[in-house]
């Protein structure tokens, strides 16, 4: 060997160098079946341990098994980490891990000039290349010149790492996930301590399952540092987050959680009636652990018998929840005006999604605003609350519960697709910073009558079934004010409909008002509710750092509004409301305010990115 040839062979096995970076991106794409969701999971968990900032955005999927090798059959997981509060998981992925060519296919466009690119030469044969739409191999051609390529026989080194293993392949196959998560762990300096513990659990009856999939994740790491597969490493510190104990969190999970919450607080059983629908199921599923806790839990033939048997357990005196997505909500209208004409506390969760009709299942979207304030018969207003972010559904959990009960009303609560399966860090709060929710039922009977009200609130008396001398009736036909006996006069109508209006209306007197970041007044505001507050937080920071005149505000109580935002709106002179439907919050705000808002709409199943938001930002301040 040359003294040449020496030192490039001394050169090409050094050890890479460790950079420090404050934040990366990285999304794991592969076939449904690759196990993507859970690779992306496994090194979310492993990150906040590390104690990481961080933010994601799993995308499943709309049928179930999609062919296998096909663009419509990509499942990914985004996760964004950082050393600092971040708000989003980032508009474009650092490193993309691509399983197969329908992977590469459906994900380069999205990832970063430079960026690291690991995939699977094993899954570029012909079949799938030509499944995935390729004419020519894109690992054989300059189209991927931009980034910075890393090939791997992933699926030919995890067969061989389990060689010596009694396992049909199969089995082998389905580990190969663990090689590139072990790979993605080494590029990023995470322990893999964390994943083996998992293992050993998650497969504690099942211990040679465990044993591969140990043996597979130990084989990708150390492929990258046998061969020196990169030339450099990256560290993220651990973020400066406010003190406490963290925990990492999924919006569906923190929403469930924050209505056992509720339930303690209040001390009402909770009951939840509820039919499956992507993505609100996991609620159910969730709240069926919660045994221990009084939770009972009802899967319903359908949708109409979900909210029924929920309006059912709120007239006996339990907190009653039921959960669905847009299509379900539709089926649900008739129900969600008995318990408003009955005047019984009700939440009603919608975790929205891409449609009309099925539309995206397991895409986001925000499009059933208008859908919750007018979707039923009649004048029949209902207060509505929106979650902003995975660890907020808690709290909006919790508020809704409030409203509900102190107010006598069905409450709905919206959340997203975006929102119910992302994740970030959940600082824990302090039990004794929870609102007091406690109900007191009536049980006086003497001056009883079930629409005699709370002269602040409105809200009619809570008598429980059963309770000696206040029996009395419910249903859906016309009631007389303060009697309750059904009615069919004019006047009252009239009185009764401005009625229920006007105790939907007074919330506005017991909400907080909006509150405006960055100046008070000034050239722009944007204006957002839901799962938009996360890109456009980010948008503004960046905006401002750069000298420009924007400020922010986000809803999280939609009806009412609060009692400032006109005052809010009047100071700013252009208005920008990212959403994602045609302009929903849009023509709320105008109607009501007579306010020039201009919509920034995104419908295409994915939420904002930062980079749009600034850039609509600039050319409003350029226009």
């Amino acid at each position: 060997m040359s003294t040449e040839t020496k030192e490039k062979d001394t050169q090409a096995k050094a050890a890479p160098t460790v950079e420090s970076v404050d934040d990366v991106v990285v999304r794991f794409a592969g076939d449904s079946g690759d196990g993507m969701q859970l690779t992306g999971t496994q090194f979310t968990s492993t990150s906040a341990l590390v104690g990481n900032d961080l933010a994601t955005l799993p995308e499943f999927p709309a049928e179930i098994r999609a062919p296998q090798g096909t663009l419509a059959g990509v499942s990914a997981f985004q996760v964004r980490i950082a050393d600092y509060d971040i708000h989003t998981p980032g508009d474009a992925p650092d490193c993309l891990v691509a399983m197969n060519p329908a992977a590469l296919k459906k994900s380069i466009g999205d990832l970063k000039q430079n960026g690291v690119l690991i995939v699977n030469t094993d899954e570029f044969h012909d079949r799938n290349l030509k499944k995935a739409g390729y004419e020519v191999n894109p690992l054989e051609d300059d189209s991927l010149a931009a980034y910075r390529v890393h090939k791997a026989d992933i699926t030919t080194m995890t067969f061989r790492a389990l060689d010596e293993m009694d396992l049909d392949s199969k089995a082998k196959n389905r580990s190969r996930n663990m090689f590139a998560l072990g790979m993605v762990y080494y590029l990023f300096s995470r322990p893999i301590e964390t994943t083996i513990e998992w293992l050993n659990q998650k497969f504690a009856k099942k211990a040679d399952i465990a044993e591969a999939n140990i043996k597979v994740l130990k084989a990708g790491w150390n492929f990258c540092e046998i061969t020196q597969q990169f030339q450099v490493r990256y560290e993220i510190e651990p973020a400066k987050l406010q003190a406490g104990v963290y925990r990492n969190i999924m919006g569906n999970s923190a929403l469930s959680i924050g209505l056992v919450a509720a339930s303690r607080r209040s001390g009402l059983p909770l009951f939840l009636g509820s039919y499956p629908i992507t993505p609100a199921s996991d609620i159910l599923h969730e709240l069926a652990g919660y045994k221990s806790f009084g939770v009972s839990t009802f899967q319903a033939e359908d949708e109409i018998a979900a909210v029924s048997s929920a309006i059912g357990a709120a007239f006996g005196g339990a907190l009653a929840v039921t959960t669905t997505s847009g299509p379900g909500l539709a089926l649900k209208s008739e129900a969600i005006n008995l318990a408003l004409m009955t005047e019984l506390p009700l939440i009603v969760c919608n975790i929205q999604r891409g449609g009309p009709s099925t539309g995206l299942p397991t895409k986001t979207e925000q499009a059933d605003l208008l859908q919750v304030m007018f979707g039923r018969n009649s004048d029949s207003p209902v207060p509505v609350v929106a979650a902003s972010s995975p660890s907020d559904c808690f709290f909006a959990a919790l508020e809704a519960v409030r409203l509900a009960t102190q107010y006598m009303v069905p409450v709905v609560l919206l959340s997203d697709g975006y929102i119910a399966n992302g994740s970030e860090p959940w600082r824990l709060p302090e039990i004794e910073s929870l609102p007091d929710l406690r109900v007191e039922f009536r049980t006086e009977k003497e001056g009883f009558t079930p629409y005699m009200r709370n002269p602040e609130t409105l809200a009619r008396a809570w008598a429980i079934p059963g309770t000696p001398g206040l029996e009395h009736r419910v249903g859906g036909l016309e009631k007389e004010d303060v009697t309750g006996n059904v009615s069919y006069d004019p006047a009252n109508h009239d009185h009764m409909v401005r009625l229920r209006a006007d105790k939907v209306r007074r919330i506005a007197n017991d909400i907080p008002p909006v509150e405006v970041v960055g100046s008070e007044s000034g050239k722009v505001l944007v204006l957002g509710w839901g799962s938009t507050l996360g890109a456009i937080t980010g948008a503004v920071n960046e905006a401002r750092s750069k000298g420009l005149d924007v400020s922010r505000a986000h809803l999280k109580h939609l009806n009412p509004f609060p009692k400032n935002l006109g005052d809010v709106l009047r100071r700013f002179e252009k208005i920008i409301v990212p959403e994602m439907n045609l302009g929903q919050l849009t023509m709320l705000i105008r109607a009501e305010y007579l306010v020039d808002a201009q919509v920034f709409s995104k419908i295409e199943g994915k939420p904002f990115g930062r980079q749009e938001i600034l850039e609509r930002i600039e050319q409003t301040l350029e226009g």
